[in-house]
């Protein structure tokens, strides 16, 4: 993979350093569980317990560490090995999860956050430093800023990301406004949205969810009650290119997303975008709507599968689970929408950590689902239903098995069931 921008720094990797065999021994024992794989290698469901008391636990056929993810978290372990004596640091987290980042943490690794004004401050940064990019990616003028530093930069920017990012410079280049689905002040879609600047006139726009998409889209098609071009910019403002005119550059659009959000739903966006596109302009003579409309797919695999498994969890012949428990961090995209598909169908509690739920007390303490990172937690008493229980388990993308399996001890242990007692298939 060439580098995102052209580098002056002294050292730039993108491949890791040929340490994984080294590290791959402390990685398992950090973040693997027995106790995961014993009840996947069962099918995925074990039942504990007997009488009143038994718990069946049903895990997601697809869950937990991805492949970029687990990449992004073996490329900081290597880097730690390969430069103990220099000061490693971490633009911003390496991927959402707490465990992860502490354990980061605690092996020396600086984080760096941005300020108020969103801007990360470099100025600390020297030559013999060694700087880790996470697994979101960095934009183009934080690659920038780094590069003139002369520090080496470990790269760990999720191939996923970087297949947006390439659709994104390409609508760019053609002239097309990039509409990206996600959040504006995620890190990742700063840094997809960055990557039109690559080209003079680039322009892009951020849409949270299909109700945003559709202003943008009535706003196209001068529906009855679209907003007018103040109300626009006012709504938009902050989720758009620098100069965005509503009235000269939503007449070419290119889609992207942020690859962790529902991923039904940017094909629904894409799929309504061009449609208005075509409506809008298709009494033009010669009219081709591919000269006002692109898209590609660009949605993460493994963002696809997780959601997919739950979706065939929940439609499972036995129905869904009586309780439904995510784990990951509350700034986890992923994590979030995994909790608001579970919320559809059952009682769901998204809780950061396996430490959230309380045997001794009975209690869980979780966020609710689809609410907004930063809403307060809410403690939950007597959670588990009476009698013969069925817990389903998910998780983010950015959480380590050794968490799953320890919300599953905790779980147990809620009911007064240790998980070396005699458990059966189903």
């Amino acid at each position: 993979m060439e580098k995102p921008v052209s580098s002056p720094a002294s050292s730039y990797f993108r491949r890791g350093f040929g340490l994984t065999r080294e590290i791959a021994p402390i990685v398992e024992a950090e973040y693997n569980s027995e106790l995961v794989e014993r009840i996947r290698a069962a099918g995925n469901q074990l039942t504990f317990g007997e009488g009143d008391s038994l718990v069946s636990i049903r895990l997601a056929d697809s869950f937990g560490f991805c492949y970029g993810v687990d990449r992004a978290v073996d490329y900081a372990y290597q880097a730690r090995v390969h430069f103990p004596e220099r000061r490693l640091f971490l633009v911003g987290e390496i991927i959402h999860n707490p465990h992860v980042n502490s354990r980061l943490r605690e092996m020396g690794i600086v984080f760096l956050y941005p300020g108020e004004d969103g801007c990360f401050d470099f100025s600390g940064i020297l030559p013999e430093d060694v700087v880790i990019l996470p697994a979101f990616g960095v934009t183009l003028d934080d690659f920038a800023s780094l590069s003139a530093t002369g520090c080496s930069l470990v790269d760990t920017t999720c191939g996923s990301v970087l297949n947006v990012w390439k659709r994104v410079d390409q609508y760019a280049r053609e002239g097309f406004t990039a509409l990206i689905h996600g959040k504006y002040r995620h890190e990742e879609t700063k840094a997809t949205a960055s990557q039109v600047f690559r080209h003079p006139g680039g322009q892009y726009i951020v849409v949270f969810d299909l109700d945003e998409a559709r202003l943008v889209m009535d706003y196209l098609e001068r529906a009855p009650g679209a907003l007018s071009r103040a109300a626009f910019l006012e709504h938009f403002n902050g989720k758009t290119s620098p100069g965005f005119d509503p009235d000269l550059h939503l007449s070419r659009i290119g889609c992207a997303n942020q690859t962790t959000m529902l991923a039904g739903e940017s094909l629904e966006i894409a799929a309504e975008v061009g449609q208005a596109l075509e409506r809008r302009y298709r009494s033009e003579p010669g009219f081709d709507l591919t000269s006002h409309f692109q898209s590609f797919d660009t949605i993460c695999s493994a963002t696809q599968e997780r959601q997919d498994a739950i979706v065939t969890m929940m439609k499972d012949p036995s129905g869904p689970p009586d309780a439904m428990v995510v784990i990951g961090g509350y700034n986890s995209s992923n994590t979030n929408h995994l909790a608001v598909m579970c919320a559809r169908w059952t009682a769901t509690y998204h809780i950061a950590d396996a430490e959230y739920i309380n045997p001794g007390t009975g209690t869980i303490r979780f966020k609710p689902a689809g609410t907004l990172h930063g809403a307060p937690e809410i403690e939950a008493e007597d959670w588990l239903p009476p009698g013969a229980v069925s817990v389903g388990l998910t998780a983010g993308a950015s959480t380590p098995n050794n968490k799953i399996g320890e919300a599953v001890e905790r779980i147990l242990s809620t009911r007064g069931i240790s998980i070396e007692a005699p458990s059966r298939p189903g």
